[in-house]
């Protein structure tokens, strides 16, 4: 066995963030707009998996956890005018898991969260407090129905969150349910959905130099939202 290299002195690593700032004036007048404009920016920034956040639910003992997933959709689907308008969908971000899982057994219990998108080489954070609302059964059809066949068939195979014998009895677990799915379409598992993360807080986080990032926050304030400026 080979000597493991040393690891750097960590505490002498730092990136000094110059790339831009974020000011007042530069915000929109809702968070989903204003998200929608930074994502857009790390998808032409060519970012590796840009739709990745990190999810962070709390167990009944009051013990966080979190994760990676994938956002999939945004609420409302389209920016359509301001907070509030008449028949205008709440706003969420929007992802789908297996609700027997960890996180979806939390989330069913516990629905307030946090999520945070690591949007690193663009010096940016985006962050989001609120509570999750399962999706409805229709939509999770939907969108299982356009996922690829061996997604498909690997949401009936993985008890996600449970202890497993080995990489040998998930892939008989595999096997056993595409054999069985053979030449028919793969239905929706009755313990797969998806959830809506509906926002109280988002901060858009940029860096700055000297650490003195800018910070700023849109906080529900009944139908609509405030904005304030946090210290970093």
């Amino acid at each position: 066995m080979s000597r493991e290299s040393p690891l750097p002195d960590l505490a002498a690593l730092r990136e000094e963030y110059a790339a831009g700032g974020l000011a007042e004036g530069d915000l929109a007048a809702d968070p989903m707009t204003m998200f929608r404009a930074w994502l857009a920016e790390a998808l032409a920034a060519g970012l590796y998996e840009p739709t990745g956040m990190v999810v962070s639910s709390v167990g009944a003992d009051g013990a966080p956890s979190s994760r990676m997933v994938l956002l999939k959709g945004l609420r409302p689907e389209v920016a359509v005018g301001p907070e509030g308008a008449a028949g205008q969908e709440p706003p969420g971000f929007v992802f789908f898991t297996n609700r027997e899982s960890r996180k979806g057994g939390e989330l069913g219990a516990e629905p307030r969260c946090s999520l945070l998108f690591p949007w690193h080489p663009l010096e940016r954070q985006v962050r989001v407090d609120g509570v999750a609302e399962p999706l409805p059964r229709a939509e999770v059809e939907a969108y299982f129905a356009g996922r690829p066949r061996g997604s498909q068939l690997g949401a009936w195979a993985s008890p996600q969150s449970r202890v497993v014998a080995g990489r040998e009895a998930l892939a008989a677990a595999y096997d056993e349910v595409s054999a069985r799915f053979e030449g028919r379409d793969v239905p929706v598992p009755a313990h797969w959905g998806g959830f809506v993360v509906r926002p109280e807080s988002v901060e858009f986080w940029q860096g700055r130099p000297g650490r003195m990032h800018d910070r700023l926050v849109y906080r529900r304030a009944g139908t609509g939202w405030r904005t304030e400026r946090l210290a970093p």
